[in-house]
């Protein structure tokens, strides 16, 4: 066989490097993909700056007992304590609290939540976590629990349960110990005290705990039993995260899951809480882009509600800008309006009645369903 003419021959050997070299590049940009860093991860670094992972839960810097710079890297399923700056003595209150909630903290509520929800209407509370520990470092994983006996999404709840999955360095938690005891299936410390805004019941694990799936409710009725909270109270928050003392990078918490099941055999129809029936009234005004709505609740039933959330979905490309005479969050999709201090109560056959400015993209609609309290209400 005659050889190829050399042109040929550099043609063919030129594409083949060419050829070789692309299928390097796409085995590289595979690697990239699966090995680099999740799309969905942020950077926090702001005092108090939040963001939402799995489309549910949010993730906060909460870097509220010292000035020095901290930062956590938010993931797909969790967050990462990448900075830490600074120590606090460990006699006293920690730097920060770093941690992932489903609920509302400080009138920001988690997308979708169910919370705050009575404790006698919660049927179970699954929850799952992983945490990754490091050593240098002085610090405890807490997985916190906030009860209150009004449906509260501002402020401070009235009991915290604190459970300490992880204990490193010369820390305790507030108050005292007062034995022991065994919940959901485990050995713990418990120690009970005020922080001087509410009261702090903590179950610290003798040894550390780096994942675990257990019901919430397990250690709500513990809180109850002990006269820290009542059946009536609301479960407003649960939240896991760290709080450090010295150091903390590199502290994770790989993986957070919560849900809070109701209709548990809890409150009737006529419970002070859960009405028996109501009607909502929705009343707009819009204009190309924005609109307004007042919403009226009615409570069609004998007794008063006190403390109310409704519960409605924006049609899709509303979002919330401004309200009134409520607390509502998220600002689109499945949005709770939450009473303010001055109008939680809802009297039997009376109505509350609050509002909103937002914004829209397409065509302008209305929501279909309401609920009160967990009630679905009659639209008029």
């Amino acid at each position: 066989m005659r050889p190829l003419p050399r042109c040929v021959r550099s043609v063919r050997t030129v594409r083949t490097a060419l050829m070789t070299m692309l299928v390097a590049l796409a085995s590289l940009a595979a690697l990239v993909t699966t090995a680099g860093p999740a799309q969905a991860d942020t950077l926090i670094c702001d005092q108090f700056g939040i963001t939402t992972i799995q489309g549910r839960y949010v993730v906060q810097n909460n870097r509220w007992g010292t000035s020095a710079t901290q930062c956590v890297n938010a993931t797909a399923t969790g967050f990462e304590l990448t900075r830490a700056d600074g120590s606090v003595p460990t006699n006293g209150a920690p730097k920060s609290y770093p941690s992932v909630y489903n609920g509302c903290h400080y009138t920001n509520c988690s997308p979708g939540t169910s919370l705050p929800m009575r404790v006698n209407s919660i049927s179970s509370a699954p929850s799952s976590i992983s945490y990754g520990y490091v050593s240098n470092a002085v610090y405890n994983a807490s997985y916190d629990i906030w009860l209150d006996p009004t449906p509260k999404t501002d402020g401070v709840s009235q009991t915290e349960i604190m459970i300490w999955f992880n204990r490193v360095g010369p820390i305790n938690p507030i108050g005292s110990k007062t034995g022991t005891a065994t919940v959901a299936g485990r050995s713990w410390e418990v120690w009970t005290g005020n922080n001087g805004s509410n009261d702090v019941i903590s179950f610290v694990a003798p040894s550390a705990i780096a994942s675990w799936s257990f019901d919430v409710m397990d250690f709500v009725d513990q809180a109850v039993t002990r006269g820290l909270a009542q059946e009536s109270w609301y479960v407003t928050s649960v939240q896991a995260g760290f709080e450090p003392w010295e150091n903390g990078a590199g502290l994770k918490v790989e993986s957070f899951s919560s849900t809070v099941n109701g209709d548990g055999g809890g409150p009737g129809p006529g419970d002070p809480g859960t009405p028996a029936a109501c009607r909502v009234t929705y009343a707009t005004n819009s204009w190309p882009g924005g609109f307004t709505a007042n919403v009226t609740v009615t409570n069609a039933s004998a007794t008063p509600v006190n403390g109310w959330r409704v519960v409605f979905g924006l049609p899709a490309g509303q979002r919330v800008t401004h309200a009134w005479n409520a607390v509502i969050s998220p600002s689109s999709g499945t949005v709770t309006a939450t009473n303010t201090a001055s109008n939680a109560q809802i009297a039997a056959n009376g109505s509350q009645s609050f509002g909103f400015q937002g914004t829209y993209s397409g065509t302008f609609a209305k929501p279909t369903q309401f609920s009160l309290n967990g009630t679905a209400c009659a639209v008029a």
